[in-house]
């Protein structure tokens, strides 16, 4: 089973060494790395120059933002499975791929779902992101799984369609509102924990950002047919901490 690995990246000059070392240290060999790059300004294309032996394709073009890039690399993928590694993130260790081949093999799903830990740029951990409570259904109240955390069947894409670029931070949630919820992929929580992940994302800082996010989640379902109340949405933060008490 080949696994396909596409990291995006833009100016990533000080993370993207650890990202594709990251790939190359996997046990797992049967693993292509895709790189798009945005056209860098800074020394992240001397970077990856260094490493070329390390990954499996890599480009430097100009794209209309992160899902269009994303999209590039699903375009260039061979593997029966696609993951998602950014920039700035990591495999949190170097069996990841292995526990996820080994975790398709023996689950006959378009998909796994696992977990990630977020942390600080000193190093220290400070959150679990886990989706073991997590299901389709709690999308229409706007949660969803890690986005790094998915191992998505290649087919997926030609059958259902790839990132939507009418959507600035949320062409993630929209897809995965497409895959889960409209055409009822089969899916299964792996309990891997796939990645580390650097604080401080595209659409995890302030107010504005919470703002736009809250009206992609209402604009991607909407899109999709599925029927939620814009209340509940807005106040997912509220719900989350309910659920937690509930644990």
């Amino acid at each position: 089973m080949k696994i396909s690995i596409i990291t995006v990246c833009y100016n990533s000059a000080a993370t993207i060494e650890k990202t594709i070392l990251s790939v190359a240290g996997q046990s797992y060999k049967n693993i292509e790395h895709i790189i798009i790059d945005g056209k860098s300004k800074d020394n992240t294309i001397e970077i990856i120059k260094t490493h070329e032996d390390k990954i499996t394709n890599w480009i430097s073009d100009s794209d209309t933002g992160l899902y269009d890039a994303m999209n590039k690399g699903i375009a260039m993928a061979t593997g029966n499975l696609i993951g998602i590694l950014n920039s700035d993130d990591v495999f949190n260790n170097e069996t990841v791929i292995e526990e996820v081949v080994e975790f398709h093999k023996k689950n006959a799903i378009d998909a796994s779902v696992g977990n990630i830990v977020q942390y600080k740029e000193n190093g220290k951990v400070i959150r679990l992101y886990s989706s073991r409570y997590w299901s389709p259904e709690k999308l229409t109240i706007g949660f969803m799984p890690p986005h790094p955390s998915i191992f998505f069947r290649r087919d997926l894409f030609s059958k259902y369609g790839n990132y939507d670029l009418g959507f600035k931070i949320g062409a993630d949630y929209e897809l995965i509102t497409r895959f889960f919820l409209k055409n009822k992929i089969s899916w299964k929580h792996s309990e891997i924990t796939t990645t580390a992940m650097l604080v401080g994302g595209l659409s995890s800082s302030g107010t504005s950002s919470y703002k736009l996010i809250t009206k992609e989640i209402q604009k991607a379902l909407h899109m999709n047919g599925v029927l939620f109340s814009p209340l509940k949405i807005k106040m997912r933060f509220f719900w989350k901490i309910v659920g937690f008490l509930k644990k």
